[in-house]
């Protein structure tokens, strides 16, 4: 059966999809079950010349309005297991290797590894999409990201119409980056030329003496488990205290809670030469982040700290009786606010545009690029969208 005699006749919202529920229809849609779905019509297409896109958990996606001029694949297939120790050639002693799905909720993944005292991933807590994603972006939160535990994936190299394993030392991770993402920005495809179709983590085996933690190292994170940072506590408090704090800033998804509907964190930390540090404010969160390949000192900022200070606070874009002190108070013509109340920064957390319940995409864009100039108009750094943006740009 061919892939458009698969497609239902009413057409498929990426709005219904994806976790800012945003985004229009797509000339074709398939839900792929298994993995060898997958491919056979990502192969298909390929070979077709078809448009094509493929759909983790829509968590990191933002579709134009017009939608998707081609075909979806949504990776919908799932399962996680431990790799026998045949399979795990080269591994340590201390580590267990565990094999997921694309298309397994990641947020399950590591529900599964914490219930079975594996250390390495239970800071990665309550981050929503599927595990297939996560090399992709190189998703991180609280001092950990995948690309310290990644071993390798499984993916369909769409130049060949081959599968093959990457090994992590060739995704050539950086801070929220991978080749795979690489690949995708520097031809302009909606979709990457490898599409993961399953990931294995090297994970810490539980010890006699309990099921503690990786190191903690995020202060914020060492504190509310009130450790020392650098110190383990145990996985399933770990586990907690990350969901607690991501819930707190709106960053856990809930159906009643337009706070969650959102791409996640809208714009990644800037990485910058430390002489721009230097001009910001005394005060300004400021971390090490090497250096560039001429030898320059880089260090990485808070863009959530930028965009507040920049005068764009909690909920900026909302309508609002009166304006704020100091900054926007993000009231168009009309009073009723930037995109007229439709879309607005998160009142949790000022890194999320969040879709108050009516958002189209370009109200979702409307408030990011006032934010993103804003922030370049008061000093001078440029914040970059981290989620994947097609058929529109920021």
């Amino acid at each position: 059966m061919s892939i458009t005699e698969q497609s239902p006749v009413a057409p498929v919202r990426f709005a219904d999809h994806t976790t800012s529920r945003v985004g229009g229809p797509a000339a074709q849609w398939l839900r792929a079950e298994t993995e060898a779905r997958a491919v056979e019509a990502i192969r298909a297409a390929d070979e077709a010349g078809t448009a094509l896109f493929v759909l983790g958990g829509g968590s990191n996606t933002l579709m134009a309005d017009d939608g998707f001029d081609g075909l979806v694949v949504q990776m919908a297939f799932t399962g996680i297991e431990q790799l026998p120790e045949a399979e795990a050639e080269g591994l340590a002693d201390d580590r267990v290797r565990v094999r997921v799905a694309a298309g397994h909720p990641w947020d399950d993944a590591v529900a599964w590894t914490v219930e079975r005292s594996l250390a390495g991933v239970e800071a990665l807590s309550g981050i929503p999409g599927s595990a297939g994603a996560t090399p992709v972006q190189n998703v991180g939160a609280y001092g950990a990201d995948v690309s310290q535990v990644l071993h390798a994936v499984r993916a369909l190299d769409r130049r060949t119409g081959q599968i093959v394993e990457l090994e992590a030392e060739r995704l050539r991770f950086g801070y929220r980056d991978s080749i795979i993402k690489r690949s995708m920005l520097e031809h302009g495809a909606a979709s990457p030329q490898w599409i993961v179709l399953s990931i294995d983590l090297d994970l810490h085996r539980p010890a006699a003496d309990g099921d503690a933690s990786a190191p903690v190292r995020y202060a914020q994170l060492a504190r509310a488990l009130d450790v020392a940072e650098g110190t383990r506590a145990s996985l399933q408090t770990v586990r907690e205290e990350v969901l607690a704090l991501r819930a707190a800033k709106g960053m856990v998804s809930d159906p009643q809670d337009p706070d969650t509907w959102s791409t996640g964190s809208y714009f990644t930390n800037p990485i910058v030469p430390a002489s721009v540090r230097a001009r910001l404010p005394e005060g300004a969160p400021a971390f090490a982040a090497g250096h560039d390949d001429d030898g320059v000192e880089l260090v990485k900022l808070s863009a959530a700290w930028l965009i507040d200070h920049a005068g764009f606070g909690k909920g900026f874009g909302l309508p609002e009786v009166e304006p704020r002190e100091g900054g926007p108070d993000g009231r168009g013509r009309d009073g009723q606010g930037l995109v007229g109340g439709r879309a607005s920064l998160s009142t949790k957390h000022t890194l999320a545009v969040t879709n108050r319940g009516q958002a189209s995409t370009e109200d979702i864009l409307v408030i990011a690029r006032t934010v993103r100039d804003g922030v370049a108009e008061r000093f001078g750094v440029q914040l970059h969208p981290e989620p994947m943006i097609v058929g529109t740009a920021l």
